[in-house]
């Protein structure tokens, strides 16, 4: 790329954090334009930190997605945090989501604003769910949180119905730093394939189980094999804690497990626009939830 080129194009990254449900997968996903990270109605669903990659004009914009932050109680939990913080280390601008159409403002959401002061660091703020809050309701609750900290902008957006999406799109490409692309502009992820697809399968999990199950479960791409006729064989494995899940994800003759992954297997055929072979297995792991060499294939910090 000649110098010329380079002083054309911006590229630089923005981390997305706020408390657990705030919106953040679904946002991303509305900026790339392409499901990257999982989104469920239900909190902590993104365990490590995905890069989803969006193009506007000569702009090229990299999302850390960091899993929400919230208390944490577990080991698990205190990677995620762990990881949401790091996540927002070294990047170009820091946006802060909040789900504006809870009845007021949740301790989590509280609690990073002050962590945020604390650090000294410039962030704007991003209201989500505006399509579920009352106008009055919107207002008060933009000057309480611009009250509690000094925000750059704030972003009225419904990331859902992508209302709002393009405003906040133009203006994180004004804030990219000048530079080469870091990444070619086609791509959407840097997440693998692979990882991609047990995200998927696990994103069908949560929508299809309930209660405590789905956090205690992992899933992993065992195997990619790309055939002679241009269609993908994907070998998935489920990973639960104890027989008794195994049961649940099973279900009769195998029937909610089937289901699951046809779900699957169509969302997978549309995004890589091929036909896709999907085997699923479930199998007990009862210390996956310990296991060093897991936090390390989702970039999460085992010590933390």
């Amino acid at each position: 790329m000649s110098d010329q080129q380079e002083e054309k194009t911006k590229a630089g990254f923005v981390a997305l954090i706020g408390a657990p449900n705030a919106g953040k997968s679904t946002f991303m996903n509305a900026m790339v334009g392409q499901k990257i990270s999982i989104v469920t109605p239900k909190v902590q669903t993104t365990r490590s930190r995905i890069r989803g990659i969006a193009m506007h004009e000569n702009a090229q914009i990299i999302f850390v997605d960091t899993p929400g932050i919230f208390t944490p109680k577990r080991r698990l939990d205190r990677a995620m945090v762990h990881a949401a913080w790091q996540g927002a280390e070294g990047t170009d601008v820091i946006l802060l989501l909040h789900d504006c159409a809870r009845a007021q403002i949740d301790d989590d959401t509280a609690a990073i604003i002050d962590r945020l002061s604390e650090l000294g660091v410039t962030a704007s703020l991003v209201l989500n769910k505006i399509d579920l809050a009352r106008p009055e309701q919107l207002l008060r609750r933009t000057e309480d949180l611009n009250q509690r900290f000094a925000f750059e902008r704030t972003f009225m957006v419904s990331a859902e119905q992508e209302h709002g999406i393009d405003d906040a799109k133009s203006w994180l490409a004004e804030k990219m730093p000048s530079g080469p692309y870091l990444f070619d502009p086609d791509d959407l992820s840097d997440l693998p394939l692979r990882q991609l697809a047990a995200e998927l399968m696990r994103e069908k999990l949560f929508l299809n189980l309930h209660q405590e199950l789905p956090y205690q479960l992992t899933v992993e791409t065992e195997s990619w094999t790309e055939k002679k006729d241009g269609s993908v064989e994907i070998k998935i494995t489920i990973y639960v804690m104890r027989d008794g899940h195994r049961g649940i994800i099973l279900g009769k003759g195998g029937q909610t497990l089937k289901r699951i992954g046809m779900s699957a297997r169509r969302e997978l055929q549309e995004m890589l626009e091929r036909n896709v072979h999907l085997v699923s297995f479930v199998k007990v792991r009862k210390d996956w939830m310990d296991d060093k060499d897991r936090y390390t294939s989702w970039d999460l910090d085992f010590n933390a």
